[in-house]
């Protein structure tokens, strides 16, 4: 009986407080952008539950205002919807890196995250994700979703489709990465927030792209290409990196899928 009533009372503890384990935010101020990447600038993104929320663009090379990149029909920003943990200051190395190849990118955080207001929940971040994919004016457009940020982005392209995404080590629902990382948890039942993204991603009309390490011990390389087969995408494999590995934040597999991706989209702009 004792036993019996501890199993509940950390059961109920694990359902009110779930969220904690689920987002790690680095809740810092990040620095000025251009502080970090010359040329990049702060903009407020502005949700539509009425938050402010910090963010970067960052131009691409050679550095160059927001409205001239605006124009013309073959260009291509890149939204960047992060993982479950840290802050757009962590991700600045994959911004430089797109940005290297000819490409914008917007560079957002969460609520909660980089010393933004507010808590971090599954329809929270959908929102922040719409205020910013609302603060893009070029033609063309690709998502690109990190981990949990892949369910994010994937959610953002059933309201607002893309021309392009990318999924970076997707998970075919939180539950199941949940699984693999509490295994003695009953995690489906206890999940508040769901994160869909394999039973979603068929319904996306645009061009998909899966790119994940085989050496992947938070989010399984099988989770990520079952998300693969069900969106049609093209996988791309990186051997024996792991979830965290710099390869999968700034290696050429990565960057090389974006910048590909990117001249699909401008290829399809050409000829329509």
């Amino acid at each position: 009986m004792v036993v019996a009533a501890v199993l509940l009372l950390l059961l109920g503890l694990l359902w009110v407080f779930q969220r904690r384990l689920i987002y790690l935010p680095d809740t810092a101020p990040v620095p000025p952008a251009a502080t970090v990447i010359p040329g990049a600038r702060d903009i407020t993104l502005t949700t539509r539950d009425g938050l402010k929320l910090t963010a970067w663009y960052v131009p691409a090379a050679p550095p160059g205002d927001l409205p001239n990149e605006t124009s013309g029909d073959r260009a291509v920003t890149v939204l960047v919807t992060g993982g479950n943990a840290g802050n757009r200051l962590h991700r600045a190395p994959l911004a430089r890196a797109l940005a290297a190849r000819g490409l914008p990118v917007l560079l957002m955080d969460y609520r909660g995250y980089g010393g933004n207001p507010g808590t971090p929940t599954e329809d929270g971040l959908f929102l922040d994700a719409l205020a910013a994919r609302d603060a893009i004016h070029t033609p063309k457009v690709i998502y690109f979703g990190e981990s949990l940020g892949a369910a994010v982005a994937t959610r953002l392209a059933l309201e607002r489709p893309p021309d392009g995404l990318v999924l970076r080590s997707p998970f075919t629902d939180l539950a199941a990465a949940g699984q693999v990382n509490y295994p003695f948890l009953p995690v489906r039942a206890l999940l508040r927030d769901r994160f869909p993204v394999a039973d979603a991603i068929a319904a996306v009309r645009a061009p998909v792209v899966v790119v994940y390490g085989t050496g992947d011990t938070t989010v399984p390389p099988d989770l990520s290409r079952t998300v693969a087969k069900a969106a049609g995408a093209t996988a791309v494999e990186v051997p024996g990196a792991g979830h965290n590995d710099l390869t999968l934040l700034t290696g050429p597999e990565l960057v090389g899928a974006v910048a590909e991706l990117a001249d699909r989209v401008r290829g399809r702009a050409s000829t329509e």
